[in-house]
């Protein structure tokens, strides 16, 4: 997967906010996707006990949902833990994992938010412009605006609305169950953006791009942490 704009990543965090408005303008918040495939997911874990990140990113069938492709890549944190601007923490990592994908996703679903974000440019949004490919931001949690509770069904959603400007929707992708915060990312309407996480989220809150690439991070960073721990009981019995 081929990355068709960059930019430094050594910034302040003022220079950054910058870039997010400067970026923000890129922003196709209409639908400008094709056939759509294959879908993916990105996701980012973190070491507890140094700056190592690990980034993972699953391609699955659109379909079937059938994983077709994966990949990871290690990384350094190389950006304070700021809200607003964790895009600038996790992106590195997972554009080193984009580029060794085999296969380049029809659309991208982040877990994280679009424009639903106090200068319209969350990870979803950032992501979906440096590649220049449709991008969806599911996040579990909300970042900013307003919104009602919506309806106990599966696909009951209500608007997420921030100073008067819709920024995304409030889904209930099961019923009873806690909704998940949709907003658009890049060249994808809000409405097909639900309409895909719902059809990515038959069974569980979460859309299966998120389930898969969650479970490929955490068994690539559980390994990484078993061959150093074992590496040092080597040296230490040595």
């Amino acid at each position: 997967m081929q990355q068709t704009l960059t930019h430094p990543w050594d910034l302040t965090p003022s220079e950054a906010e910058a870039l997010q408005i400067e970026l923000s303008q890129r922003v196709i918040t209409q639908d400008r996707l094709g056939e759509v495939k294959t879908v993916a997911g990105v996701d980012v874990a973190y070491d507890k006990h140094s700056d190592k990140l690990v980034a993972a990113a699953v391609v699955l069938d659109a379909v079937s949902l059938a994983v077709l492709d994966s990949a990871a890549a290690e990384d350094i944190e190389r950006f304070p833990y700021i809200p607003g601007l964790f895009s600038f923490r996790e992106l590195p990592p997972i554009v080193l994992a984009l580029q060794q994908l085999k296969i380049s996703p029809d659309l991208i679903v982040c877990d994280g938010q679009g424009i639903a974000h106090p200068r319209r440019f969350g990870l979803a949004s950032h992501l979906g412009v440096l590649f220049d490919v449709p991008t969806v931001g599911c996040g579990k949690t909300r970042l900013i605006g307003k919104a009602e509770t919506p309806e106990r069904q599966r696909g009951a959603s209500a608007l997420l609305v921030d100073h008067g400007e819709i920024v995304g929707s409030v889904l209930r992708t099961q019923d009873g169950i806690k909704p998940v915060f949709v907003s658009i990312g890049h060249k994808v309407s809000l409405s097909t953006a639900c309409e895909w996480i719902l059809k990515l989220a038959a069974k569980y809150r979460f859309p299966e791009t998120t389930r898969q690439v969650d479970q490929r991070v955490r068994a690539v960073h559980a390994n990484k942490i078993a061959n150093i721990e074992g590496c040092h009981t080597q040296r230490v019995a040595g």
